[in-house]
């Protein structure tokens, strides 16, 4: 009886549909290259595919490569029963909003942000067709490295992220509180966050 009922449990776990998008920015074209979101998308990507996650990984995306991929797996979270998106690389708040940095971003000015980046907004919108777990997590609030060309200074907005209000149903975990900086760790490892992420990310029971 206890084999049976570990069998039909696992079976029911493995029809579910449960899909992946990682992403790991680390080879930035106009400002220094972060050695760390690929090992963490990585690592990241495996430990989700061992616990019957279909995963898209898409690293080292430019702006036109990161919104055709959020697209691309909108489509594949529309009507799933588990959508998550992990984001490793720079991101940064401009004006009390979130964006997600391409690896061919300029920002010379931060009135290019929304020609530049990708808001926060764009990618909770790809989890949103799924039908039950809806998870945004963010390894992405580091130092902003363009803030210094836009002669401002140094004070809220010039690091980390903004706390926001996700739609409902969708959660957002951040690796740092408002308008601190998260470390990247140590060269060819992987951030504190995703340490720790990778830690608990299989353990059984846990809620979110």
């Amino acid at each position: 009886l206890i084999a049976f009922t570990l069998v039909l449990s696992f079976s029911t776990a493995l029809a579910q549909k449960r899909v992946a998008l990682v992403i790991g920015n680390s080879s930035y074209a106009h400002v220094p290259a972060l050695p760390n979101p690929t090992n963490d998308s990585a690592k990241v990507a495996l430990k989700l595919k061992s616990i019957g996650f279909e995963v898209l990984q898409a690293d080292n995306l430019d702006f036109d490569g990161f919104r055709r991929t959020l697209r691309d797996f909108s489509k594949k979270a529309t009507g799933a029963d588990m959508a998550v998106v992990f984001y490793a690389g720079h991101g940064m708040e401009v004006n009390k909003s979130n964006y997600l940095i391409p690896v061919d971003a300029k920002l010379e000015t931060d009135r290019e942000i929304s020609y530049e980046a990708v808001p926060l907004e764009l990618v909770t919108e790809a989890v949103n067709g799924a039908k039950g777990l809806r998870l945004v997590m963010l390894d992405a609030c580091r130092n902003n490295p363009f803030y210094s060309r836009w002669g401002r200074p140094k004070g809220p907005g010039s690091q980390g992220l903004t706390s926001t209000r996700p739609p409902r149903g969708t959660m957002i975990a951040f690796a740092a509180e408002e308008d601190e900086v998260a470390i990247d760790g140590e060269d060819r490892g992987n951030s504190p966050f995703t340490a720790s992420l990778l830690n608990v990310l299989d353990r059984p029971g846990l809620p979110v």
